[in-house]
């Protein structure tokens, strides 16, 4: 590829190539070349993601993908971090053999690169991606001084708040992803060595926006997350999500529009709660979904509820009460593993989000102006769930998340509280001004199309690549 190509190295995982991809068609429209590559382990089901990378080439032909090999299968890796860091060979090999490359935008999780990289072409600018929230980002880039100032581990701390600058509010030491709950672990100590990197790189790209998050990006900026040290510059360009309005079926490959879609057309605007819980969190045991059919049910609302179970394919009549879907015909439907859900956050019907709190998820019911009920359940997203619901007030906290099993009238009542009651009502008031916000952001002029103009410049010129034109930046159409 000629001119300034741009080489993007994503996680192959659904939560960190969406994004990636997203921010290569960005990309693409500022006049850049876009090669994202792809390095899969044959131990991980894969056919998900190549199905997802096939429908992304064809419906976007200038966007290239390029295939590393995968490494040795006789290689054991002690953690899942570890596991990519073996990709690095990969990596420098096909840098060897493009010299086109004008920038590399890294996964965070291929924090190992960089020492590579610099040592390899000192002159080939390196930026982080991260694809979750800047207050993730400022409490994980502080991690390595919080290892210092503590002896104990977070597992053993309870419920003891753990305080981050920039955080809106402390964390209970319950609620830090379990890959760092324990510091003796090889995952931990990964983690460590990973923030400690992130600062040295070209720059840090955060899937936010800045009206967003001030607090958090003034810590970062003031250097409270990183006392004593050089920050790398960040640019906050998202919300990024899927611009284009196409979604990828992971089980079925049809055109036509979903019938969820279709039946949303019949409900009153504002009326539905959706229930969706992420590719990787929402397989619920049939305990779980028992729980949360009679909580639908009691609440008398109406709802758009996506079941997974342990597999693709679930029998719904087995796993719902007896009857359910009698009982609430017209006001209720359930799907089996997979709708459209970006589709369905921007529908007119619908009034509110029951999720995982996966970032991906959070920002299209942001870029959508849907409240949301809280349910984390693994990695980053309890995190997410103190900012969204102490710091945005855009989400109310689902009761019994943590307890591994949430009742049915916990779910009764927190459906009823968000669709019925005055604070409900002002919740959601508090999402469609985020929306608003979210839409000025990315609009000619706004913060993250102001970031996204300066980080094209930076990755450009400091690769030795030609700096694109003011006027074509500023002709790029923002979702």
């Amino acid at each position: 590829m000629g001119g300034n190509e741009i080489v993007l190295f994503p996680l192959a995982a659904m939560g960190h190539l969406k994004p990636m991809v997203e921010l290569g068609k960005l990309f693409l429209r500022q006049g850049l070349s876009v090669t994202i590559l792809i390095l899969q382990f044959p131990k991980f089901d894969n056919k998900p993601i190549n199905s997802y990378i096939d429908t992304v080439s064809a419906a976007n032909p200038a966007l290239s993908f390029h295939r590393l090999s995968s490494p040795p299968s006789t290689v054991e890796a002690p953690t899942f971090i570890h596991h990519f860091r073996l990709a690095i060979p990969q990596l420098q090999d096909y840098l060897s053999c493009n010299s086109s490359a004008t920038a590399l935008v890294l996964d965070f999780f291929f924090d190992d690169a960089i020492d590579v990289i610099n040592k390899m072409n000192p002159r080939l600018p390196c930026y982080f991606f991260f694809p979750t929230s800047a207050s993730n980002l400022a409490a994980f880039l502080y991690l390595p001084f919080l290892h210092k100032e503590q002896t104990v581990s977070f597992k053993d701390l309870g419920d003891t708040p753990v305080n981050f600058p920039g955080f809106p509010s402390p964390i209970p030491a319950f609620d830090m992803p379990i890959r760092i709950s324990d510091r003796s672990s090889e995952a931990y100590k990964a983690v460590i060595v990973q923030y400690d990197r992130l600062p040295k790189s070209s720059g840090i790209i955060v899937n936010s926006f800045r009206a967003l998050e001030p607090k958090a990006l003034a810590a970062i900026a003031d250097g409270l997350c990183t006392p004593g040290r050089t920050m790398a510059p960040i640019y906050c360009v998202g919300p990024i999500t899927s611009m284009d309005g196409q979604e990828h079926n992971e089980t079925a490959g049809s055109e036509r529009r979903h019938y969820s879609l279709e039946w949303l057309d019949g409900q009153p605007r504002g009326s539905v709660v959706f229930l969706c819980f992420g590719s990787m969190g929402g397989a619920f045991s049939e305990a779980q979904i028992l729980e949360v059919a009679e909580g639908l049910e009691r609440s008398g609302q109406r709802f758009l509820w996506v079941v997974r179970g342990s597999l693709p394919e679930v029998d719904l009549e087995a796993v719902l009460p007896e009857g359910f879907g009698e009982r609430t015909k017209g006001r209720g439907l359930v799907v089996n593993w997979w709708a459209p859900q970006a589709a369905v956050l921007g529908h007119a019907a619908v009034g509110g989000f029951v999720t995982h709190c996966g970032w991906n998820s959070v920002l299209e019911s942001i870029v959508a102006g849907v409240a949301m009920i809280a349910w984390p359940m693994y990695a980053e997203q309890r995190m997410n769930r103190v900012f969204l619901v102490e710091e945005a007030k855009i989400a109310a906290e689902m009761p019994g998340y943590r307890d591994g099993l949430v009742r049915s009238y916990e779910v009764e009542e927190k459906v009823r509280w968000l669709m019925e009651s005055s604070g409900g009502k002002e919740m959601r008031a508090r999402a469609a001004a985020v929306r608003e916000r979210a839409k000025a952001a990315m609009r000619e002029g706004g913060s993250s199309y102001e970031d996204m103009v300066k980080m094209v410049h930076s990755l450009t010129t400091a690769g030795g690549g030609e700096r694109p034109t003011v006027d074509h930046l500023l002709s790029s159409t923002w979702g």
